[in-house]
């Protein structure tokens, strides 16, 4: 009951444990049959080297070369039997051959006959290795048990003066890589039973991480985006745990933003529906008068004037609006020239002259009659509009400085005022859309929408510009605005498109 009871327990583990297992016992029957093919080699290498070294030593201590009779060979009988009795202690048999493959020693009628495809191999000096696995009934009926051998030639003024076949019994070498086997065998149960019991572990470890993982998706799927996981570890999953709290830190911010979006929505909605009660209200009142004829007929142009200008006012902010989400959604066209900056300046210090005398403000330019800059035209001239006018409608009794200048391949624009300024948290949010620095400036003619800066930061963008705000409380704020000359691929397409 416990081993059921545990087995259920984990089961998961148990078939993350079936995977990893059968990979690594694979592998390691796949190098334990690789190992056992390479110590039998090794063996028969190692028996065919020594039996080499044995015949070398034979033929050292018992052949003979007369110089004076024209190299006659001659063998030391007595040195080749003291050799033998030494070599038959280690299993080790021999036969010496003459040059004329006739069988000097042993002359015992069991010596193994040299075949003459061996004995071609050994005319050209090459050593013949063989491997019998089976008895083998020699000429004169007698039997010959399995071996493992060599016949090796020896020269003597390039000339073969003997052979010698040395071979031990094929039993005794197969024995020797039987054992090794069965310790290669024993090694590889242990080892098969080690990986088991360290691939239940390490599958352990993955399922419960996985889970984990498992576990924090599901919560983000049911919208909780503060979840974090603990990392541990500098493997896959780790990095799998750093993305996935990654991925939560950034859909918690986004979702604050969307949150923060949507309470500026409401706001602006609130303010929208504000702003259009009062010309809505004013339209209906003024065609109800005249509906009834109750408006006196000196009055009749005046109240129609109210009328087309609070209409204005709600067209203006439909249009802010359709325009703010055209921009953003990179779904206008901007026809990029070269013009002169400073005229624009000075018709737009000539349309807001009036304006800012309304505030006791004096608009001041300071600018070089040609100032070269790249930009669409009719966007640029709204940037400007916009920013001097929110220059103009936070500052009373005080100057707004206009001022351009070149730098390295852009032109800079600086409107600084001396206005009520804004908090560090204000600059902060004062490019997102329906934010406004000072909320109980609701009403007049400009900015009321919350969207005049929002646009003027998206547009700067569009031309792949730069727009910053430097401000302190009570002491006024300082746009700069940054619009790069144009790029040599624009300049190769606007060169295309004029020879179209």
């Amino acid at each position: 009951m416990m081993i059921v009871k545990w087995i259920a327990n984990n089961e998961n583990d148990l078939s993350a444990v079936n995977g990893i297992f059968l990979v690594i016992a694979t592998t390691i029957v796949l190098l334990g049959f690789s190992f056992g093919r390479m110590s039998k080699t090794f063996v028969y290498d190692t028996t065919w080297n020594n039996l080499e070294k044995y015949s070398d030593s034979l033929i050292q201590h018992s052949l003979k070369v007369n110089s004076k009779t024209n190299g006659q060979v001659t063998f030391n009988m007595s040195r080749i039997k003291m050799t033998q009795s030494i070599l038959e202690n280690q299993s080790v048999h021999f036969t010496v051959f003459s040059a004329k493959n006739q069988v000097v020693y042993p002359a015992d009628g069991v010596s193994p006959q040299i075949t003459k495809s061996d004995w071609h191999h050994l005319q050209k000096d090459q050593i013949v290795r063989k491997v019998s696995n089976k008895n083998a009934k020699l000429k004169n009926g007698k039997t010959r048990p399995a071996m493992i051998e060599i016949i090796k030639p020896y020269y003597y003024r390039n000339k073969l003066v003997a052979a010698v076949s040395a071979g031990a019994f094929i039993a005794g070498v197969n024995s020797n890589v039987a054992r090794i086997n069965r310790y290669l065998l024993k090694g590889l149960l242990v080892s098969l039973i080690i990986s088991m019991v360290v691939s239940f572990f390490i599958a352990r470890r993955l399922n419960r991480r996985i889970a984990m993982l498992r576990s924090g998706a599901n919560q983000v799927s049911n919208g909780n985006y503060k979840v974090r996981l603990k990392p541990g570890g500098k493997d896959e999953i780790g990095e799998l745990i750093n993305d996935f709290n990654r991925m939560t830190a950034s859909l918690e911010k986004a979702n604050l933003e969307i949150q923060r979006q949507e309470e500026r929505r409401q706001e602006f909605l609130a303010d929208a529906a504000h702003e259009m009660r009062t010309p809505l209200t004013t339209i209906s009142g003024i065609l109800e008068g005249i509906k009834y004829d109750v408006i006196p007929q000196e009055s009749r142009d005046k109240s129609i004037q109210l009328m087309s200008d609070e209409t204005q006012r709600l067209i203006r902010l439909v249009n802010e609006n359709l325009d703010f989400e055209k921009i953003r959604s990179n779904s206008i066209q901007l026809d990029k020239r070269h013009f002169n900056a400073a005229k624009v300046f000075s018709n737009i210090v000539d349309q807001l002259t009036n304006k800012a005398k309304e505030s006791g403000d004096q608009l001041i330019l300071n600018s070089p009659d040609d100032l070269p800059i790249y930009a669409d035209y009719d966007r640029f001239v709204q940037v400007v509009f916009n920013i001097i006018t929110n220059a103009i409608q936070f500052t009373n009794h005080g100057t707004v400085t206009i001022t351009g200048e070149r730098g390295y391949n852009e032109t800079i624009i600086k409107i600084a005022d001396t206005g009520i300024g804004m908090t560090e948290e204000q600059q902060k949010n004062i490019f997102e859309r329906y934010y406004k620095a000072d909320a109980s400036r609701r009403s007049g003619k400009y900015g009321e929408s919350g969207l005049g800066l929002a646009i003027v930061h998206q547009l700067v963008k569009s031309h792949g510009g730069k727009i910053s705000v430097a401000s302190k409380k009570g002491k006024g704020s300082t746009f700069t605005i940054i619009f790069p000359d144009e790029t040599a691929a624009e300049k190769k397409q606007h060169d295309t498109g004029s020879n179209n």
